[in-house]
């Protein structure tokens, strides 16, 4: 029960980050909160199956531009996302690529501060 919890609250923590980035970049649009849980979603996912395996097939690219690339991929498959889903758009790859910097900074910040919150107080 507590990690259906912890994963619904990540879910919807990815959303409204997902909608923080919307308010930061001008080249990403959602259109509401329920578009951004199911944007949300299909990022955890492409980022849980697809970008894995790119990673591996561009290890040699991404070792040359000492990691650089990974940008590339991050931006590339948030442009993905945004081009297949109705309700949110990525105008442009050079947003998707800052939309994906802030999404990961956004959901890194909030997550920790939920972890913080629902840690145990010690005394």
């Amino acid at each position: 029960m507590k990690l259906q919890f912890e994963l619904l609250l990540i879910w919807v923590l990815n959303a409204l980050a997902l909608i923080a980035v919307a308010n930061f970049v001008p080249g990403i649009h959602v259109d509401g909160f329920t578009a951004a849980l199911i944007a949300a979603f299909f990022l955890g996912l492409v980022n849980t199956l697809i970008r894995p395996l790119l990673l591996l097939l561009t290890l040699p690219v991404t070792l040359v531009t000492l990691g650089m690339f990974i940008f590339v991929i991050n931006g590339t498959l948030f442009w993905l996302v945004g081009s297949v889903l109705r309700g949110f758009v990525v105008d442009s790859f050079w947003h998707g690529v800052w939309g994906a910097v802030l999404y990961s900074i956004f959901t890194w910040a909030l997550s920790a501060a939920a972890a913080q919150l629902m840690r145990p107080h010690q005394k």
